[in-house]
C-alpha cells in the first residue's frame, strides 16, 4: 500500500524519548528549540534574487521576512495582517493602498514603511537596470507608486489594462527587504527620491547594495545592523556544525513564537550528522529516506531513489524537469529534438514521479484543477525514449570536409550531491548512449542557474530553476519561465505567441479564459523544446513526535511556512 508524504503525523513516545536521550547527551543548551532541516542551501538573505530564488533561502526566512501576504499550507495567498492591510482603491486600472501596521517595526527598532515597499517594486519591476530580481512576473505591470518617504502608507498603482490578477501574492513574503539598511550600503540619504530619479549611478549603488549586501556563508558572522528582521524571528548565528539559528525577535509586535528558538540546517552544514544524531524534529527534503528516518520508519536502503514508485504526493505543486542552454551544443535545434527523443520520460515518472505519472506541462502543476485534461493533451509530445528518431535526427547534422559528423556530448548539472538527480542522469545516459549522444553527470553543490550554457548544457529543476521546495497554487510567477526576456526564463525561450499567452494569463484567474491561453503557451514551448517536464516532484514532509503543529507546505516556501506555531511536547 502506498503511504501519502503529504500530511504525515507521527506520535511516537519511544522516539520522543529517543530524541530527548540523544539531545542531554550532546551537550544540547538550548532545550527550548526545534531542529529544521531543509534540502537546498541557504546563501542569501535576499530571497528575490536569481540565485537565491532557485535555493533554500525562503523556505528558511518565511518567518523573518514577512510581508503583505504568505503562501499557506496548499499555495494559497494568506493575507498577513500583522504586517498591514490592502485595499482595493477606485479607479481607471488596479490601484492599491498599501498600509503598514502602526506597530510594525524590523528588529532596530526602526519602523517598517513606505520606503521598503517602494524599494520592492523597484527592485523587481525589471524597469531600473541592475537589479538580479529572479522574476519580473507582477511588478513589471506596475505604473506606479506613491510614497512619501517615511510614512506608512502607499498607493501602488497599475498600468492601464495591466490589472494582475495575482495582485494578492505581490509585497508577500521574502519581498520586504530593509530599505535603511540598503540605503545605508549604498550610501543614499534618500533612497526613495533615489528611485523616483533618473540618476542611475545613484540607483546603480542602491541595486548593488540590493543584489550583493546580503550574502550568508556558514561561518560569518551575523551583523544585527544588517539583518534586520520583519518577523517572528531573527537570525543569531550561522555555522557548519551549528546551521542556522533562528531567535525569537524582541521587537517582534504580534503573537510571540510557540518555540523561541529554531535550527535551520540547509545544504552546507553538517545536516547529515544532525539526521545521524537523531537530532532533526522537522524535515522538508526531496530525499525520502531522510523523511523516513526523521519519522521513525525504517528504510531498505538510504540511496534516496529506492523507494519512489511507492511514494504519493497526489497534488504537487511543482514539476521536475530538463532546462537546455539557449547557447552550446543544444542551441541547435536537430540536436536538441535528438536529445528529447531519447529521454525516457514515462519510465523516469513510474521511478521517481508523483503517481508514477507522466507530466507534460511546465505552467499548470499536478495540484491545479485544470491539470488532468491539460496534461492529455500533450502526453504525446516525446512520451518516451525513441532511440531510433534520436539516431536519425543526429544524421541529418551536417558533416565536415571529411564526411565526419561531430560528437555529440550534453552535460546535465544539478545541485549535488543527489541521489534522485543522479540515478535520472544515468537512466538518460544510458538510453541516450544507444543513438550516439553522450550524457555526461556534471552535477555539483556549487551549481547554480548562471552555470547553463556555460559548465552544463541542461539543468535538472525542481520548478523554472532550483533544487529546493517550490510552486504556488496560481502558478505564479513560475508561468514567466516561457516569458520572453523573464530571468526565470533560463532556456532563453523566444517565443513571441508563448510571451503573449502568459502576458494575457497573468491577468485572469477564469478556467475558461485560461484554457486557450495555457494550451497556446505550452504548444510554443514544446514546438521549441523550451524546457522538457518529467513529472510533480515527491517530497518528504516529515516530522517527530517531539514537536506539533507542524502543518507540511505544499508551496515555496516549504513547510516552514508556519514554524513560529510549532511547539515542543
Amino acid at each position: 500500500m502506498s503511504r501519502r508524504r503529504r500530511w504525515t503525523r507521527v506520535g511516537v513516545a519511544g522516539l520522543t524519548a529517543a530524541l530527548a536521550a540523544t539531545l542531554a547527551a550532546c551537550g544540547d543548551s538550548t532545550p527550548d528549540r526545534v531542529d529544521y532541516l531543509v534540502d537546498a542551501r541557504v546563501d542569501n538573505y535576499n530571497v528575490n534574487t536569481v540565485d537565491s530564488y532557485a535555493s533554500g533561502a525562503v523556505m528558511a526566512l518565511a518567518r523573518v521576512l514577512p510581508g503583505f501576504s504568505y503562501l499557506g499550507p496548499d499555495g494559497q495567498v494568506v493575507p498577513d495582517h500583522d504586517i498591514g492591510s490592502v485595499t482595493v482603491e477606485e479607479g481607471p486600472s488596479l490601484t492599491l493602498r498599501y498600509t503598514f501596521a502602526r506597530e510594525a517595526v524590523y528588529s532596530d527598532g526602526q519602523p517598517m514603511t513606505c520606503d521598503d515597499l517602494a524599494l520592492a517594486a523597484a527592485a523587481l519591476g525589471g524597469k531600473h537596470r541592475g537589479f538580479a530580481a529572479a522574476s519580473n512576473a507582477g511588478y513589471r505591470d506596475i505604473a506606479q507608486v506613491d510614497c512619501t518617504a517615511g510614512d506608512k502608507t502607499a498607493v501602488v498603482t497599475f498600468a492601464r489594462g495591466r490589472d494582475y490578477a495575482q495582485w494578492p501574492a505581490l509585497f508577500g513574503v521574502g519581498a520586504l527587504l530593509p530599505a535603511h539598511v540598503v540605503a545605508r550600503m549604498a550610501g543614499e540619504d534618500d533612497l526613495v527620491g533615489a528611485l523616483g530619479s533618473r540618476d542611475q549611478a545613484r540607483i546603480g549603488k542602491i541595486a548593488e547594495a540590493w543584489n550583493t549586501g546580503f550574502a550568508l556563508t556558514p561561518g560569518q558572522e551575523i551583523d544585527v545592523d544588517d539583518f534586520v528582521s520583519a518577523g517572528p524571528y531573527r537570525l543569531t548565528r550561522y555555522t557548519a556544525d551549528g546551521g542556522l539559528e533562528l531567535t525569537a525577535n524582541d521587537k517582534w509586535w504580534a503573537e510571540a513564537p510557540a518555540t523561541a528558538h529554531v535550527t535551520v540546517w540547509p545544504r552546507g552544514t553538517d545536516a547529515d550528522q544532525a539526521v545521524s544524531d537523531g537530532r532533526i524534529d522537522v524535515a522538508d527534503t526531496a530525499d525520502l529516506s531522510i523523511g523516513d528516518r526523521v519519522a521513525g520508519r525504517a528504510t531498505a536502503e538510504l540511496n534516496g531513489s529506492e523507494n519512489r514508485t511507492a511514494e504519493q504526493d497526489p497534488r504537487p505543486l511543482s514539476v521536475t524537469q530538463l532546462v537546455p542552454a539557449a547557447r552550446g551544443v543544444l542551441a541547435d535545434p536537430l540536436v536538441r529534438r535528438a536529445f528529447a527523443s531519447c529521454v525516457p520520460r514515462d519510465s523516469l515518472a513510474r521511478r521517481f514521479g508523483a503517481n508514477g505519472l507522466v507530466w507534460s506541462l511546465r505552467t499548470v502543476a499536478p495540484a491545479d484543477s485544470l491539470s488532468g485534461a491539460l496534461n492529455e493533451q500533450f502526453a504525446r509530445r516525446y512520451p518516451r525514449a525513441d532511440v531510433r528518431r534520436t539516431r536519425a535526427l543526429l544524421e541529418q547534422r551536417p558533416t565536415d570536409e571529411n564526411g565526419r559528423r561531430a560528437p555529440v556530448t550534453v552535460r546535465m548539472g544539478y545541485v549535488g550531491p543527489d541521489p534522485v538527480a543522479q540515478a535520472v542522469v544515468a537512466e538518460i545516459a544510458a538510453s541516450c548512449d544507444g543513438a550516439g549522444l553522450t550524457v555526461t553527470d556534471t552535477g555539483s553543490p556549487e551549481l547554480t542557474p548562471g552555470e547553463l550554457g556555460r559548465s552544463v548544457d541542461v539543468l535538472i529543476t525542481n520548478g523554472p530553476t532550483g533544487s529546493a521546495a517550490a510552486g504556488t497554487a496560481s502558478g505564479f510567477p513560475d508561468a514567466f519561465q516561457l516569458f520572453r526576456g523573464d530571468p526565470l526564463n533560463l532556456s532563453g525561450f523566444a517565443s513571441a505567441r508563448a510571451a503573449g499567452a502568459i502576458n494575457d494569463l497573468s491577468l485572469t484567474d477564469i478556467g475558461s479564459t485560461r484554457l486557450p491561453l495555457i494550451r497556446t503557451a505550452e504548444s510554443a514551448a514544446w514546438d521549441d523544446l523550451a524546457s522538457i517536464p518529467l513529472y510533480g516532484t515527491v517530497r518528504a514532509r516529515e516530522h517527530t513526535g517531539a514537536v506539533s503543529r507542524v502543518v507540511p507546505g505544499l508551496a515555496r516556501t516549504g513547510t516552514g511556512w508556519n514554524m513560529d506555531r510549532w511547539e515542543l511536547t
